[in-house]
């Protein structure tokens, strides 16, 4: 992609244009790997808007300008700091975020995202939920909101609940990393593309003629995948099932405790260098996602707890941690997730009113 990064750094953070029969919506901001501004939100969705009416565009590919990723996610830095000032922009981003993640779920055009390089929080809500989503080798997709005092969003609650067993709590909970097949086993993705095949790939989509279904962009898409259906992680399933099938984490943590395997060993770990209360909201909304009937009650719920995380000590102290100061040692309250009471819990999950998300 080194060619478009080229192009990219002269047109703006977000390059929307037509090549062929296709619609490209491009995230430019290689340098900070692509990671979503609320202004970019607002033009994905005008170019939504301008492709779906326009009858010579058959198809709309989302990519990411620079070799590091997709998208590294939302503009933390941004919401941090509005955070800290009583700002509003954590209403109005995720707001325009979330509505945008319903509306691609349902694009009547074939929706395709290169999911190339590194896909996080954001960038999965902008690909995640795409009718084709294509992965290669440097595929690197993670939802590790929990370890800022936040939890999976962007619809994320309602994609990992529909991944195989208690793989999708698994990586909400922990944050860890899936590559590409892991992607595909976890409902994430469909198909593994070698990332040196990407271009004639796109290639070949700005070539479909108006029109073309769904299901014949899946056959282009095959004829250039691997047809890898699953990584390292689906061997693990049925431990991963073991550990992470109870609905607190207390219960989650003593189960990994008596596992004496190095995954045990290293999923304890990385769950303690956690939010507790991120964990035990990520938890909740995942256990309410398994019976949802729809992605947009998914993001109602998500909306709710979001503007609660966004007044909490929890997300401004993981930010300042990861982010900000970069020490990586961030002071938790409460430290422990024994101590995250249902009074903590409460707000997070209350109806919200004249706020509440509307579709």
């Amino acid at each position: 992609m080194t060619a478009q990064a080229a192009v990219a750094e002269t047109e703006g953070d977000l390059i929307v244009r037509r090549e062929g029969a296709a619609g490209i919506i491009r995230l430019n901001r290689p340098k900070a790997i692509n990671a979503m501004t609320y202004e970019m939100s607002q033009g994905i969705d005008a170019a939504l808007d301008r492709f779906e009416k326009d009858a010579a565009i058959a198809v709309v590919i989302l990519e990411g300008a620079g070799e590091r990723g997709l998208c590294a996610g939302g503009d933390i830095r941004g919401l941090y700091e509005s955070s800290k000032a009583g700002g509003d922009l954590g209403k109005r981003f995720w707001r325009q975020e979330y509505v945008m993640n319903a509306r691609i779920s349902k694009y009547p055009k074939p929706y395709i995202a290169f999911m190339d390089g590194l896909v996080m929080g954001g960038g999965v809500g902008l690909s995640g939920h795409a009718r084709h989503r294509v992965v290669t080798e440097k595929t690197k997709l993670a939802m590790p909101e929990v370890g800022l005092g936040f939890f999976p969003d962007v619809g994320g609650t309602w994609l990992l609940t529909r991944s195989p067993g208690d793989i999708g709590a698994f990586f909400g909970l922990t944050g860890l990393t899936m590559n590409g097949p892991d992607a595909i086993f976890a409902r994430f993705a469909d198909a593994v593309v070698p990332s040196a095949r990407l271009p004639a790939l796109r290639e070949a989509l700005t070539a479909v003629r108006p029109g073309i279904t769904s299901g014949e962009v899946d056959k282009i898409t095959a004829g250039f995948a691997t047809g890898e259906r699953a990584g390292p992680v689906a061997a693990l399933k049925a431990s991963i099932d073991r550990w992470f099938a109870h609905d607190r984490m207390e219960d989650i943590f003593a189960s990994l405790a008596r596992d004496d395997s190095e995954f045990a060993k290293a999923a304890l770990k990385t769950l303690n260098e956690k939010s507790p209360r991120g964990m035990v909201v990520t938890l909740k909304l995942l256990r309410l996602a398994r019976n949802a009937a729809s992605l947009e009650e998914c993001l109602v719920r998500e909306y709710r707890a979001a503007l609660e995380v966004f007044r909490s000590d929890d997300f401004r102290e993981g930010v300042r941690a990861a982010v900000i100061d970069k020490d990586r040692n961030p002071k938790w309250s409460p430290p422990r997730v024994e101590d995250v009471t249902a009074e903590m819990l409460a707000p997070y999950f209350k109806e919200i009113g004249a706020d509440e998300l509307t579709f």
